[in-house]
């Protein structure tokens, strides 16, 4: 299937990321949100980005142009995805709106439309048996941030079709991403392996084994990591990990329960970069 318009559901920090690569990658691309400050966000944000990306040489200024040129907003779903050849989901991690974003979404788009999820964790099993296509329906997991992050997960659920792997893959490299394809479990690949880490990070923290600064410094000078545990859980929110971490110790075991000072961080509202302070504190930067 060739894909030439996408569509983004969510105007928050991975919407638009996926819009950014969707619309340099050639895509005519629309992003929905019902939130009309979200949308202006994002449009300042995006023109913002592109704007660095061409002072610092990394965006042709004809390609910034072209691809400001491709992007639109709409507040209503149906409006956003009446044209779309794919729709990449981006709401919160959470399976019971995720489900009825995939309901609303079979009954608004086309017939040979692709549904995407860019979940790090939840099921695309669980959202394609919403719909009347479990065929068209993949999982796009995207990396924050996501102009910078190279890696594109494209999960394959229970009864996802192998033309629709192939259009994923095909549409990930389009938008200069490298693909690796992984069967649905619980995490896939990268955020299970990420939650261990970050749990055990927050444990060593707890523990007194170091200082915050000391084991992000340590993960990034000596296992090469570009950015260090917490400095990665501020980014994505301790509320997100923490939600993460729940999924996982339910369906996979004890080797997944939350350390208690990261339950007490989020229960203190110290969220991570979008509160202000996390582990580190942003309040002044």
């Amino acid at each position: 299937m060739t894909v030439r318009s996408i569509a983004v559901l969510g105007a928050g920090i991975m919407g638009r990321g996926i819009a950014y690569v969707s619309a340099l990658g050639g895509f005519q691309t629309v992003v929905q949100d019902t939130s009309a400050p979200a949308l202006e966000k994002m449009s300042d944000d995006l023109s913002a980005m592109l704007e660095r990306g061409v002072a610092t040489g990394k965006v042709d200024d004809a390609a910034a142009i072209a691809a400001r040129g491709r992007l639109s907003t709409a507040r209503s779903l149906e409006d956003a995805v009446r044209d779309a050849d794919l729709v990449i989901e981006a709401v919160p991690e959470d399976i019971g709106l995720k489900v009825g974003v995939f309901a609303a979404l079979d009954r608004a788009a086309r017939p040979s439309a692709i549904l995407a999820s860019n979940t790090s964790s939840l099921s695309v099993t669980e959202m394609a048996a919403a719909t009347s296509r479990p065929r068209q329906v993949v999982g796009m997991h995207f990396f924050n941030p996501v102009p910078r992050m190279k890696l594109l997960e494209v999960v394959r659920a229970l009864e996802t079709g192998d033309e629709t792997i192939a259009t994923a893959c095909a549409v990930g490299e389009q938008m200069g991403k490298e693909c690796v394809v992984v069967r649905e479990s619980p995490g896939f690949v990268t955020t299970r392996i990420n939650a261990l880490i970050g749990n055990e990070a927050f444990t060593m923290l707890q523990e007194g084994v170091a200082s915050a600064r000391d084991i992000d410094r340590a993960l990034k000078l000596g296992l090469n990591h570009p950015m260090g545990p917490f400095e990665l859980m501020d980014l994505v929110g301790l509320d997100t990990r923490l939600s993460i971490l729940r999924f996982l110790h339910r369906t996979l075991g004890e080797k997944f329960r939350p350390c208690p000072l990261m339950e007490q961080y989020v229960a203190a509202g110290r969220l991570g970069r979008k509160t202000g302070r996390g582990v580190y504190d942003y309040s002044e930067s």
